[in-house]
């Protein structure tokens, strides 16, 4: 199939480098001076197993730093790195001036779209961490509620709001509260939200599993099963990455990424979570999928072989993998053992990602990864990849899908 033939993809994983101005300009009035704002310094880098350490004013360039409470961080170029030779890409930080602006620049980005042949694309955040644990380690609850709230109304009305559909927008919600965060779901699907993000691993953040006896989370997962909203849980999302020791390259952890939505999945899995609110979806962000056959075997196996000593919510009844279809979402790019196992995990619950603009990003090349994907399956089933599965996850209208490759 020729290149131009080939579906033009959605991507239910790509980010969002904040323009400096989100907080200063979206927060309320008594809070945009200690809210989250950039201020220029220099940087010196230094790098090692344990990752980069970032030293304000020393000896190295020029750069913009993120400012709010005692946190001060500068862009790591790997996480705006699109357009950068890949033998170019380092840890040290990057000013917004050499960005490409398609890393925070609405209408820059869906020009970028256009030349990946990307219809529509869901980006998680970034100087707020992947599920807001910025807000969470802040001091002050009320300014970091307000902060939530600022980020996503500089979402929906800055970045997703002009775009005519095409940039999905992706909540954030107050993690230590689930009250509050139900409140800021159903708000935020009021005005169009699909999605929110949320921690693939809550206990490493100091929050309540949820496998929690008191169901702290219940308020959340309600207000998400009300609404059709769909959680999303990027790689990392738990801040701490998996690896064997302390002195392992980091090369160690790239390879490991998906262990923790590993753990994850059989969380949800073996929980009741998804049994007690029936219509809520689940998506596993940046996770590739080619490990999700062998763990949906084995929850199955501990189901039917170990259920007497399991300790299992009595809720379950079925085997779990029967709580995946239209429910349990993997997220890949690159993946070609997932696309290969794609009818043991269920190829419906496959969606397809950019990671646009991070050191994996396929971008501008996702038309050949497509190609290639198209090697392995028929027509139908690379539509279902990398647009229709999507569609149906977000439970997008396709009548506002323009035509593939019209108007572009």
């Amino acid at each position: 199939m020729e290149k131009e033939q080939l579906p033009w993809v959605i991507s239910v994983d790509d980010h969002v480098v904040e323009p400096a101005h989100v907080w200063t300009e979206w927060l309320p009035a008594k809070f945009r001076e200690r809210g989250p704002h950039v201020e220029q310094d220099t940087c010196e880098t230094i790098v090692s197993t344990s990752g980069a350490h970032y030293i304000r004013g020393g000896d190295g360039p020029l750069v913009d730093w993120w400012v709010y409470e005692d946190l001060m961080r500068p862009i790591p170029q790997v996480m705006a790195c699109v357009g950068f030779p890949r033998d170019q890409l380092t840890m040290a930080p990057i000013p917004f001036s050499a960005m490409r602006p398609g890393c925070y620049e609405p209408g820059a980005r869906l020009s970028d779209m256009d030349i990946n042949r990307t219809e529509r694309s869901l980006c998680f955040p970034s100087f707020p961490r992947f599920c807001g644990q910025v807000f969470l380690d802040a001091k002050d609850k009320e300014l970091a509620l307000a902060s939530v709230k600022a980020f996503n109304d500089w979402m929906s009305e800055e970045w997703a709001g002009p775009s005519g559909g095409r940039l999905i927008p992706l909540g954030l919600i107050p993690l230590w509260d689930p009250v509050a965060a139900a409140a800021e779901v159903r708000r935020n699907a009021a005005r169009g939200f699909r999605a929110v993000a949320f921690s693939e691993m809550p206990t490493y953040l100091g929050l309540p599993s949820i496998h929690d006896q008191d169901r702290f989370w219940d308020p959340f997962f309600n207000a998400c099963d009300e609404t059709g909203t769909v959680i999303c849980m990027h790689i990392g999302s738990g801040s701490k990455m998996p690896t064997t020791s302390a002195d392992a390259p980091s090369g160690v952890g790239v390879a490991l990424t998906s262990l923790n939505a590993y753990m994850s999945m059989a969380d949800w899995l073996l929980s009741g979570a998804l049994i007690r609110f029936p219509r809520l979806k689940i998506a596993f962000s940046e996770s590739q999928v080619g490990w999700m056959p062998f763990l949906l075997e084995r929850v199955d196996a501990v189901f039917t072989k170990s259920k007497a000593w399991a300790n299992l919510d009595p809720i379950i009844t079925e085997p779990p993998s029967s709580q995946v279809p239209g429910r349990v979402f993997g997220c890949f790019f690159d993946d070609m053992v997932g696309v290969d196992a794609r009818h043991q995990i269920g190829i419906e619950q496959l969606v397809f990602e950019t990671d646009y603009p991070h050191q994996d990003s396929t971008w501008p090349d996702t038309p050949d990864l497509v190609a290639e994907i198209a090697e392995r399956v028929s027509p139908e089933e690379l539509e279902l990849l990398v647009r229709t599965n999507a569609i149906a996850m977000l439970d997008l209208d396709p009548a506002d899908l323009r035509p593939v490759g019209v108007g572009r």
